[in-house]
């Protein structure tokens, strides 16, 4: 059994517009994530390296064994409510059903 994903890790670098369209994508949805800057953090730069076919290509997503390199916020958010649904933003139990329902997704148990 694999452990429970605790955060969605978005990997980023200043001046990128992708990182800043993702954000704020992730943002409109409520979705609480952790941004790691690739510039401040080297072990980041090389996770993501080891991600992105050895280039630092942001932004880079981890939600626990899922990894993508510049998904849109709504790859994101299908992949939240496939890996791990108990990270979706606190919201009434209709509009996230309606919410994944609108992605193909349902919430698990």
């Amino acid at each position: 059994m694999t452990a429970e994903v605790q955060e969605v890790v978005v990997y980023t670098r200043p001046g990128c517009p992708f990182c800043t369209s993702l954000r704020a994508g992730l943002r409109r949805q409520g979705l609480t994530f952790n941004e790691v800057n690739i510039w401040e953090d080297p072990a980041a730069a090389a996770t993501v390296r080891s991600i992105a076919d050895g280039n630092e290509t942001v932004p880079t997503v981890v939600i626990g064994e899922w990894q993508a390199v510049n998904p849109s916020a709504k790859t994101v958010l299908s992949a939240v409510g496939e890996h791990a649904p108990h990270l979706l933003p606190e919201q009434s139990p209709g509009a996230i059903d309606g919410a994944l329902k609108a992605l193909g997704l349902r919430k698990g148990s």
